[in-house]
């Protein structure tokens, strides 16, 4: 099952197809030892804010992985915009292009860099309230870059993310607070996190056991950008317990703000309200300026 479970479009070996299409054989390398990485962006009003820098990542979160990637940023931006003009306006859009090994190298486990695979997958998927977002802390832990290639989009980190999520899930909350190997957050399951006290903005300095978030650093610019003063500093848990505010940050939702955590009403603060409406005015604002050229 797909997680839009709305319509399904995939792009694959060299055109658009309908539906949710097999791309991976039983022998692939990524289909044993998980040699893919992957990319989202979104399309919601008519607008697909940074998706010119989501295509770009997937390229080095290839490279990363040692992949040679056969498209280009670009090249993947154009299949992308050139699949949703067909497509309603009005449509939500989870849109992930991926890239994967074929085969193997000479060790077995590691991948022939020539063997990367390429596709897009656009799912219909509507954009989350705002209402009823909520935060625990989790026991599971990040890893650090010389653990794990944490500076790519990888799929095989997803695996973690996945029981930090589990773990939130089956205590009743949205998602959890992630910690970095010495106890400090790192960010959530799925999403980059800030606080608010005293009317300023404080999120984890990215220390590369997570990824600094394309949708994080948009909203860092926009709200110094509105004279919001923002930190990027080391936090802990009690920093969050203490918060005024506390919103997120990702591709899904793009800013969330965070209602509850653990037993503590937040409610829904003004800062992570204001990030939220200059991301939209900034994305429509871009899509407008594309239009015009």
């Amino acid at each position: 099952m797909a997680v839009g479970k709305g319509n399904i479009w995939t792009w694959f070996e060299g055109k658009w197809q309908d539906g949710n299409v097999a791309v991976i054989r039983a022998a692939d390398h990524v289909s044993w030892l998980g040699s893919q990485v992957f990319d989202g962006a979104r399309s919601f009003e008519g607008v697909m804010p940074d998706l010119d820098l989501h295509c770009a990542r997937l390229i080095r979160s290839a490279e990363a992985l040692g992949m040679v990637p056969k498209i280009t940023g670009p090249e993947v931006e154009a299949l992308v915009r050139e699949k949703v003009k067909t497509l309603p306006q009005e449509a939500q859009l989870y849109i992930r292009p991926m890239m994967w090994a074929t085969e193997s190298g000479a060790g077995v486990i590691d991948l022939d860099p020539e063997s990367t695979a390429f596709s897009i997958c656009i799912e219909e998927m509507a954009m989350p309230a705002i209402e009823g977002f909520s935060l625990t802390v989790s026991p599971y832990r990040r890893p650090r870059q010389d653990m794990a290639l944490t500076e790519a989009k990888a799929g095989s980190l997803y695996a973690n993310n996945a029981r930090i999520m589990a773990y939130a899930r089956q205590r009743g909350f949205s998602n959890a607070l992630s910690l970095d190997i010495d106890g400090n957050v790192a960010e959530t399951a799925s999403t980059n996190v800030f606080l608010v006290r005293d009317g300023v903005a404080f999120t984890p300095v990215p220390t590369g056991c997570f990824l600094n978030g394309l949708t994080r650093q948009r909203v860092i610019g926009l709200l110094r950008g509105d004279g919001v003063e923002v930190v990027e500093t080391t936090l802990t848990v009690e920093d969050f317990q203490a918060a005024e505010e506390i919103f997120a940050t990702g591709n899904i939702a793009k800013v969330m703000p965070v209602s509850r955590l653990d037993d503590r009403e937040l409610g829904i603060g003004p800062i992570a309200l204001r990030a939220r409406e200059l991301y939209w005015a900034f994305a429509h604002a871009a899509a407008s300026q594309d239009n015009a050229a």
